[in-house]
């Protein structure tokens, strides 16, 4: 992993506790790479793409299920603060743009579709998951109060288009992020089109099956 690629470290640590810091963020982020690309890679691969030790990796991390659990649930926190932000738009409609842009940004659903079914959700994952609910419907509830979204379009609507920007994979990162967001544009022009939807919204809990564990890791 190159220099610029280190997550930093946060503020106000210092010493022994910025270097546990950092290190952790390496692992996380190598973690990241790794198993979206594999997830069924063995953790030894996410120590060797960190650079750090297996004995170390396992001091922070006691299994990969623990890994993959932290991973996910870093994601799930982004998610919602993206989503925080995003609600600080005074403008209705925009702050459902400003949403989906920086969620597809942050390329936080990749974790959804890569990596749901290969852990056990903990029980640290239920506030965070009543809060991206609380925030999605806000967003959506001021996005319909604007008069610009398209009638019968639902929270879980919206959660189908960030999976279909996350599904757009390329070698090059760069070039994936600028074909994302030009899906995302295209997909945003039809939240603000007329017409009556195909068939009904997906239903609640339809997606849930996905977290059920398939097997040993």
């Amino acid at each position: 992993m190159s220099e610029t690629a280190k997550p930093p470290v946060r503020p106000g640590l210092s010493g022994r506790r910025a270097e546990a810091a950092r290190n952790d963020g390496i692992i996380l982020a190598a973690a990241r790479e790794v198993f979206l690309t594999d997830p069924g890679a063995p953790i030894a691969a996410v120590a060797e793409r960190a650079g750090v030790g297996i004995s170390a990796l396992y001091r922070r991390y006691a299994s990969k299920e623990v890994l993959l659990r932290t991973l996910c649930l870093d994601g799930l926190r982004r998610y919602n603060t993206e989503a925080e932000a995003a609600l600080d738009n005074p403008d209705d409609w925009p702050a459902l743009v400003e949403f989906l842009d920086r969620v597809v940004a942050a390329d936080v659903h990749s974790l959804t579709v890569r990596l749901a079914g290969t852990f056990t959700p903990s029980a640290e994952f239920a506030p965070e998951v009543r809060r991206s609910g609380e925030l999605n419907e806000r967003i959506l509830a001021r996005a319909q109060r604007s008069g610009r979204l398209r009638a019968g379009v639902t929270i879980a609507d919206l959660g189908l288009i960030l999976e279909a920007c996350a599904a757009v994979t390329l070698p090059d990162p760069e070039r994936t992020a600028v074909l994302r967001r030009r899906v995302l544009a295209l997909l945003i022009d039809g939240l603000a089109t007329a017409g009556e939807l195909p068939g009904p919204p997906p239903r609640p809990g339809e997606f849930a099956h996905r977290w059920r564990t398939t097997g040993p890791q």
